[in-house]
């Protein structure tokens, strides 16, 4: 088992920045990837930036050129830089940790994040 852990998160005005933290913790678990999802009201959770143990990371579309995941200083941890914030981005913004040889997904409890125009 493994337990996913969010800060971060707030609200900003537009082209503001803002930073979020995830630490996954637990024993005997191997990580395959961690990474942030977001959920606006009435739409689907959607892949905003991921990162794989081996460094390889993946991003939305629409935040390339604004947003950075990176791996933090302590083991199990991943960071999400978010610059240039429009309107639009304002979600929840959950961590995902896959986890083992299934990729079994853990989820963080959520932050909101709101950037007002």
């Amino acid at each position: 088992q493994a337990q996913v852990v969010e800060s971060g998160g707030g609200s900003v005005q537009a082209g503001g920045s803002l930073r979020l933290s995830c630490s996954a913790s637990g024993s005997g678990f191997s990580l395959y990837s961690m990474g942030w999802y977001r959920q606006a009201p009435g739409k689907q959770r959607e892949l905003v930036a991921a990162i794989t143990s081996g460094g390889t990371t993946n991003y939305a579309d629409s935040v390339k050129g604004r947003f950075t995941i990176s791996r933090g200083n302590a083991q199990n941890t991943v960071n999400l830089q978010m610059n240039s914030l429009k309107p639009e981005d304002t979600a929840v913004y959950y961590c995902n940790a896959k986890i083992g040889a299934s990729w079994a997904n853990y989820w963080g409890q959520g932050t909101q994040v709101t950037v007002s125009s």
